[in-house]
């Protein structure tokens, strides 16, 4: 196959999975809002609920529209969530080196009326570290196609 067709299909299965991480944000966003305020959630409870809703929101869509997969839902769900496990664990660990092993943890900047501050640049930085390394785990591990014997 051509080259130039292999970029664009991956740039465009990457620009899938971009969509459905801005879609799980605002699943997750939207599930902790109804939990926490409409019916009184405690906020840490609705949090984890929210977290939930999004993972599964993810998985579902990963699964039927990005790297569009059929059966094996148990082997694909597991390799999902370790890899949202593993990936959210790189994320951690790039915010807490960059907050608390860098100079980082003293940059300070004004943006019109918004400070951005070191520990939120490493959050940024963060979520492209996890976002990359999910897509990659992803396209591997959990919904690489599996051979017929």
């Amino acid at each position: 196959m051509n080259t130039r067709i292999l970029r664009n299909t991956a740039l465009i299965q990457f620009v899938k999975y971009a969509c459905v991480g801005v879609l799980n944000t605002l699943v997750t966003l939207c599930v902790i809002y109804v939990c926490k305020v409409l019916f009184g959630v405690n906020p840490l409870v609705s949090n984890a609920i929210g977290y939930v809703a999004g993972v599964v929101n993810s998985f579902l869509w990963n699964k039927n529209w990005v790297f569009k997969t059929s059966g094996h839902y148990t082997r694909e769900a597991v390799g999902f969530l370790v890899g949202f496990l593993i990936c959210y664990g790189l994320q951690f660990l790039t915010v807490w080196l960059l907050s608390y092993k860098t100079p980082l943890r003293e940059f300070e900047m004004s943006i019109f009326a918004f400070t951005l501050s070191g520990y939120g640049l490493a959050t940024l930085l963060g979520n492209v570290v996890y976002t990359l390394t999910n897509y990659a785990y992803n396209k591997i591990v959990t919904f690489r196609p599996v051979r017929q014997a």
